[in-house]
């Protein structure tokens, strides 16, 4: 089944090992993730990872009474289900969630879909995800700040960033959308020099990463900004 809103990444997509190992170097000193937890607290709840990917971060919500990964890449399915037999993984997109109304608590969505932009219309996704949350049920979005952190200063110059577009933007849709938006300064930190340089060049140009890692011989980790997009259904 194709849908009209998947455009498949440029990263896991990509190379699936790699990102695993990007998604292990993420936030090693748990700011991002206590942040997610207090926008919105998952425990006994339902909750929804859309554009879950390969599922990584599945067993990562291990206490919510319900899991469920939205995918739209059949290519990354089975690997995510192999991820935690608690989740149900749906192959279905951010504008046709396979759950009933009113049917969740949390949904998450982490640099998928959402990526507001002048030339880019994701409202449509916003209303699906309204549709099956609760009345005071909460999406959060997981976002790169383009501003703060030395992974905004590669996104700044690397072309193939465009679609994420650009804060003020963000911000301001989001803000009208009756969001709050937060951000978060964290870090990637690898193990060893070779995982931060396929990682590198997994998500930049390769000028744009050559360039970065010649400039910075001895490093294994970066800054990281993120903006959370934090938007509540009305009706509690």
């Amino acid at each position: 089944m194709a849908f009209d809103d998947f455009i498949p990444s440029g990263n896991q997509a990509v190379n699936p090992g790699v990102y695993d190992i990007e998604n292990e170097g993420i936030d090693p000193e748990g700011t991002l993730w206590r942040a997610l937890v207090e926008a919105a607290p998952w425990t006994d709840k339902s909750l929804v990872d859309l554009g879950c990917g390969a599922g990584w971060w599945l067993p990562k919500y291990s206490d919510a009474a319900e899991l469920y990964g939205v995918e739209p890449d059949e290519t990354l399915l089975d690997i995510a289900r192999g991820r935690d037999s608690k989740a149900k993984i749906l192959h279905s997109s951010a504008e046709h969630i396979p759950l009933a109304d009113d049917s969740v608590d949390v949904v998450h969505a982490r640099f998928a879909y959402f990526f507001p932009h002048p030339t880019y219309d994701v409202s449509q996704g916003l209303r699906e995800v309204a549709r099956v949350l609760r009345p005071g049920g909460t999406l959060v979005v997981i976002d790169n700040d383009t501003v703060r952190g030395e992974f905004a200063k590669l996104l700044k110059v690397s072309v193939a960033a465009e679609r994420q577009g650009e804060n003020t933007y963000t911000r301001q849709w989001w803000a009208e959308q009756g969001a709050e938006t937060r951000a978060i300064m964290s870090s990637w930190e690898f193990q060893s020099r070779s995982d931060l340089e396929s990682v590198i060049r997994l998500e930049f140009p390769s000028e744009v990463a050559e360039n970065w890692l010649a400039e910075h011989p001895e490093r294994t980790g970066l800054s990281y900004g993120y903006l959370l997009h934090i938007w509540v259904k009305p009706g509690a």
